[in-house]
C-alpha cells in the first residue's frame, strides 16, 4: 500500500525577507487576441503552447477528481496538473477521457501535467515510472512531466519512507542524473516537455549546465505572501516560466493545523480591491499573478468556484492594482517541510 500524507503540512512558517515594494512585472505575453478567449497561452522555450490558468487536483477527495475534471473541461479549462503522489492520476484521466469520448475536446486540446516522485529518482525508476503514470491516466502522451522536488528518497513505492525513529529515509540519487532520464522520457513520446518544481536558482542553473533537452517550467509555491519576484525574474532570463501552486496561500488542511497561517484570501488590501472592482478576492489573486508572470493552478471540488476562478481571464489588473498587490508580499513560505533541511538538495536554504 502506498504510503501518503500531505507533504506540505508544514512543521513552521518563516520569513525569509522583509515586506517590500517591488517593481511590477509585466503580463505573460498571450497567444489570444482577447482577455476573454479561454486559450489564452503563453509559449515554452521548446515552441508548445501552455495555457495561463491551470486547474489543480492535489488533496481532491477521493472520488471527486473525476466530475472536477469534467465540470472543469466543460468550463474551459485546458490544463490540468496532477502527480503520482496525488494517488487520483486514474481518477483524473477519466475526466479527461470522458471528455474526449464526448467531443468536447480532443487530446491535442488538453495541457497535462504530471510529475515524478522524490522515491523514483534512481535513473533506471525514471522512464518506468513515467509509463505507470501514463497508463493511470489512459493517455498515450503528457504534456508535461516534471521532477517533482530536487530531494530524493529511499527508492520504492511508500512514498515518504521513515526510519524506526519517524524521519524520512532520504537517497543520494543526485537530480542532475535524474534529469538525463527526463530526457529519455520525451526521446520516447512519453511526454512532450521536461521540467522542474520547487527548484532554487542555483539547482536550476546546475540542471541547465548538464541539460540536452532544456527544462520548460519550474513549478513553485507561489501567492502574495511569497511572489517569487527574483525567482521568477530569473527563470525568465532563463527561458522558463513559473507555475504557481498554492496561489490562495496554502491547502485547508495547512489553515486548520496552523491557525496563523497566511490567508492572502483574506488580505484587507486583496478584499479591498475585490470589492471596489466587483470580483472575488481568489479572482484578484489569481488575475494578479497572471499578469505578475505566473501560470497559477487554483484548485476547487466546487462547480460555481471553478467558474468563478476561471474568469480570471476575463479582466485585467491596472499597474497601479498590481504594485499595491506587489507591496504586501512578506516572502513567508507555507510548504517548507524544515525537517528536510539536512537533504543535500534541499531548496529552501537559498533566498530563491
Amino acid at each position: 500500500m502506498l504510503e501518503r500524507m500531505s507533504f506540505c503540512s508544514a512543521v513552521g512558517i518563516y520569513r525569509i525577507g522583509s515586506i517590500r515594494q517591488v517593481s511590477v512585472p509585466r503580463l505573460l505575453r498571450v497567444t489570444s487576441p482577447s482577455v476573454r478567449n479561454m486559450a489564452q497561452t503563453v509559449k515554452l522555450n521548446n515552441g508548445y503552447e501552455f495555457p495561463v490558468l491551470g486547474l489543480g487536483t492535489y488533496k481532491s477527495n477521493p472520488g471527486e477528481a473525476e466530475q472536477i475534471v469534467k465540470d472543469a473541461i466543460d468550463i474551459g479549462y485546458r490544463h490540468i496538473d496532477c502527480a503520482k503522489f496525488y494517488e487520483n492520476e486514474k481518477e483524473v484521466g477519466a475526466g479527461i477521457r470522458a471528455k474526449i469520448a464526448e467531443g468536447v475536446i480532443k487530446r491535442e486540446d488538453i495541457f497535462v501535467t504530471s510529475k515524478l516522485w522524490n522515491t523514483y529518482h534512481a535513473p533506471h525508476m525514471v522512464v518506468p515510472t513515467c509509463k505507470r503514470t501514463l497508463s493511470d491516466l489512459g493517455l498515450d502522451y503528457v504534456n508535461l512531466y516534471l521532477i517533482h522536488w530536487p530531494h530524493a528518497f529511499k527508492e520504492g513505492d511508500v512514498f515518504l519512507p521513515k526510519d524506526s525513529s519517524g524521519n524520512i529515509i532520504y537517497s543520494d540519487v543526485d537530480y542532475v542524473d535524474t534529469w538525463k532520464e527526463m530526457e529519455e522520457c520525451v526521446k520516447q513520446g512519453l511526454t512532450k516537455s521536461i521540467g522542474l518544481s520547487n527548484f532554487n536558482s542555483q539547482q536550476i542553473q546546475r540542471g541547465l549546465d548538464i541539460a540536452t533537452i532544456k527544462p520548460v517550467v519550474n513549478q513553485v509555491e507561489c501567492h502574495p505572501y511569497l511572489n517569487q519576484t527574483k525567482l521568477i525574474d530569473f527563470c525568465k532570463k532563463e527561458g522558463l516560466v513559473v507555475t504557481g501552486y498554492s496561489p490562495f496561500g496554502g491547502p485547508a488542511s495547512i489553515a486548520l493545523t496552523i491557525p496563523d497561517a497566511p490567508a492572502p484570501l483574506k488580505d484587507a488590501k486583496i478584499k479591498e480591491l475585490a470589492e471596489k472592482r466587483g470580483k472575488t478576492p481568489a479572482q484578484i489573486i489569481l488575475r494578479y499573478l497572471i499578469q505578475h508572470g505566473v501560470v497559477p493552478i487554483p484548485k476547487s471540488s466546487n462547480k460555481n468556484r471553478l467558474q468563478e476562478n476561471f474568469d480570471a481571464l476575463k479582466f485585467e489588473l491596472t499597474p497601479e492594482e498590481v504594485a499595491e498587490i506587489d507591496a504586501i508580499n512578506t516572502n513567508t513560505r507555507i510548504c517548507i517541510k524544515t525537517e528536510l533541511s539536512d537533504h543535500k538538495h534541499y531548496p529552501f536554504s537559498l533566498e530563491f
